[in-house]
């Protein structure tokens, strides 16, 4: 799994959300402050689009209501590394 950091005016901590879950493959999302998680949001792999929606709601109002009170933030993301999928390459006998 690998993890990545986004630091994002909190403008645009809403929009860059939306736009790293719908590019896929993501685990988790959190949101830090000051060091702090704030918001810890688990996603389903393989529906960005079903997750935007469920986030549509609650979550997304939270995050933009947080985003409003803050300069900057970090955006940490997990993401499900694709190398582990492909397997070994070592050949099974027939």
């Amino acid at each position: 799994m690998a993890t990545e950091k986004f630091t994002v005016s909190g403008d645009k901590v809403l929009s860059r959300i939306k736009e790293l879950i719908r590019e896929g493959n993501i685990r988790r999302v959190r949101l830090i402050h000051d060091g702090r998680t704030i918001i810890d949001i688990p996603l389903s792999v393989g529906a960005p689009v079903a997750a935007v929606g469920i986030l549509a709601a609650p979550v997304l109002a939270a995050i933009g209501a947080f985003a409003a009170l803050v300069t900057e933030c970090t955006i940490e993301v997990e993401k499900m590394d694709d190398s582990g999928s492909r397997g070994s390459g070592a050949e099974l006998p027939e």
